[in-house]
């Protein structure tokens, strides 16, 4: 499928949860790059609209006072996302259910905001920040793996369904940033290790080639072959002898507890305005 260009010079692109880490990487490498920069937050300063991508008027406002200022969205990057971790049943109810919200529905909120306008324009483009997490099941991070892998069905679906539209959808798969939401665990091994400005260029890199996933590192995109030719028993022993169970076993709660008391107020905000 061939979709009209989309030059970055020029280019509006609205970014979400851009306050920090591959949001912010991403922010400044569309704007190195001539593009024109949206970036939408909780942590809402007078550089950075206020957003909520978990609420559907928030997102619907953020949309419209970009739409209004520049006139269209040509590129939107629904980045926002959190990363609880620890063993499956000791996690409460509201952490994973914000992580699903944030994670899921808040692609869901930016799409069904974002995609009529460009739908009626016939060109845009649409990068949905996934993970590697959305392939690889790792212990420790179960609910995080079932809204990554959620995001890239979704991206997949979604980019089908539209695919004659002049619109076009990509999901982005990082493996381990070295970012907050990384912090209190030790990277390399299980995944290999990138900078958000690595994640950022292939955000970038999106806008020409428009491919349907991008794996970063890029040779991570061989894993699903990996995993349906390799024998169930024999991938657990390479998993176990890398230690992919790091998330839960290894957690360094000090160098974490700042991320985890910020996704803390997160989740609880989002349990006062549940219905």
């Amino acid at each position: 499928m061939r979709y009209p260009a989309i030059e970055v010079r020029g280019a509006v692109v609205a970014i979400t949860g851009g306050a920090r880490g591959i949001g912010r990487a991403t922010a400044a490498e569309f704007a190195a790059r001539g593009a024109t920069v949206c970036v939408g937050d909780l942590d809402a300063t007078s550089e950075v609209l206020p957003l909520d991508v978990t609420n559907r008027e928030s997102f619907d406002a953020f949309t419209a006072a970009v739409t209004e200022r520049f006139g269209r969205i040509d590129v939107l990057v629904n980045n926002a996302g959190v990363m609880p971790l620890g063993d499956f049943l000791e996690e409460p109810d509201s952490v994973g259910r914000t992580t699903l919200d944030v994670n899921v529905l808040g692609l869901v909120h930016g799409l069904r905001s974002v995609l009529p306008g460009m739908i009626a324009r016939g060109r845009g483009h649409v990068v949905n920040v996934a993970s590697m997490a959305g392939k690889i099941p790792l212990p420790g991070m179960a609910v995080y793996n079932a809204s990554k892998f959620a995001a890239v069905g979704l991206t997949a679906a979604v980019r089908r369904e539209y695919a004659a539209s002049g619109v076009s959808l990509s999901a982005v798969l990082p493996s381990a940033v070295r970012t907050e939401l990384a912090s209190g665990v030790r990277l390399g091994g299980a995944l290999p290790t990138v900078d958000p400005e690595d994640v950022a260029k292939a955000i970038v890199g999106t806008l020409r080639t428009r491919r349907a996933e991008t794996a970063v590192p890029r040779w991570l995109a061989g894993w699903d072959l990996l995993a349906a030719l390799v024998p169930e028993g024999l991938m657990t022993l390479a998993r176990k002898a890398i230690g992919d169970d790091r998330a839960l076993t290894e957690l360094d709660s000090a160098a974490r507890a700042a991320y985890v008391r910020r996704v803390g107020e997160q989740v609880q905000s989002h349990s006062q305005h549940m219905p």
